[in-house]
């Protein structure tokens, strides 16, 4: 497998605003993202035993402890086909009190249960926590009978890092497909004028490869057909401006757009998912005031968001195709990674940044 290169690398430039410095979720200073991977046997599948191809993917909005200090979050369901956790409180209380971790549908359960234990750690006297954990199907490549992803692996992508975010078929990504193509992580950011940032985060399971768009223009010709996928796609948006839920709300609603320009149309069976987050105005457990005064964003200055997190998801999606490398995987089924060499051509076609 030759290097895999990320959208820009390629001279694709998505949108108009310019990234944050690892155009990534975690230019939003104080996130974090933390992978495992997964990967042993090969060859006919034994349900429980392999070949394995799976891992996990955590998000976390910030290193300290989120249950006593929450942050403001909302949740957007595009299409509903999901097994996700913890989803209906944030929905109605507005709040994220745990790391967002990613799997396979599978093992939503085993996580969620090594997210409770990791949290109960800090906090000996806590008697309720929310985890929040998001899924998609990797079973085309995975033996996903096995739920291979437990706690110790959990543990291992909590263990997570600032900086540059490693895309592609890694953590949660190893063995998800994306448009007939292999799939996986992918991450972007943008910059607004106003100084603040949004980031975002994607696991990309979803789409047909005859409705792919590379920046607008499809991906033809000289790529043949390939079988119907249903498939799904998590979406983290992270921002540090002071968004209230229900702005937080908006936002998520605006990766939509983004998805759509990769030409994605969130089929029947599709489980498409955004979760967004603020790093500003943290909402302690332990408070005894009656009231609590914020700072929230003006909500005419708002606009610019919604741009910044409709292009951060399309590049996103893009990005975790080009850098997912070829996986084969259980009954020797072969996911292979885009051809990046064909796409090239595209670049004249693309907006640049300036």
């Amino acid at each position: 497998m030759g290097i895999r290169y990320r959208a820009r690398d390629l001279g694709i430039f998505v949108g108009r605003l310019k990234p944050g410095q690892w155009n990534a979720i975690t230019d939003v200073a104080g996130v974090e993202v933390g992978h495992a991977s997964l990967v042993h046997g090969e060859g006919k599948l034994q349900p429980g035993l392999g070949p394995v191809r799976t891992g996990v993917t955590a998000v976390k909005p910030h290193p300290e402890n989120l249950f006593l200090s929450k942050v403001k979050a909302a949740v957007h369901v595009i299409n509903g086909f999901g097994k996700s956790i913890g989803l209906m409180q944030i929905e109605e209380l507005g709040v994220l009190e745990t790391p967002i971790l990613l799997t396979n549908t599978l093992n939503v359960g085993l996580v969620a249960d090594a997210l409770i234990e990791y949290m109960l750690q800090y906090d000996d006297k806590i008697t309720s926590v929310n985890p929040v954990v998001c899924e998609c199907n990797d079973s085309y490549l995975n033996d996903i009978y096995g739920r291979h992803v437990r706690k110790e692996r959990v543990w291992a992508a909590l263990n997570t890092r600032s900086g540059a975010v490693e895309e592609g078929s890694v953590g949660a990504g190893v063995g998800m497909s994306a448009f007939g193509f292999k799939g996986g992580i992918g991450t972007s950011s943008r910059i607004l004028p106003n100084g603040f940032t949004v980031g975002l985060l994607t696991l990309v399971n979803c789409g047909e490869r005859e409705e792919l768009l590379i920046n607008g223009v499809p991906l033809r010709p000289g790529i043949v057909e390939s079988e119907t996928e249903k498939g799904s796609i998590i979406i983290i948006v992270a921002t540090d401006a002071p968004l209230s839920s229900r702005q937080l709300k908006r936002l998520a609603k605006r990766a939509t757009h983004g998805l759509a320009r990769t030409g994605a149309t969130s089929a029947h069976g599709s489980g498409d998912i955004v979760i967004a987050f603020s790093t500003a105005n943290r909402v302690p457990h332990h408070s005894v005031e009656l009231t609590r005064t914020e700072t929230k964003l003006n909500e005419a200055e708002i606009s610019p968001f919604f741009q910044a997190a409709a292009e951060a998801t399309e590049e996103a999606i893009l990005n975790a195709l080009f850098k997912a490398e070829t996986v084969i995987g259980r009954d020797d089924h072969i996911r292979e990674a885009i051809p990046l060499d064909h796409i090239v051509f595209l670049k004249e076609r693309s907006v640049r940044c300036k």
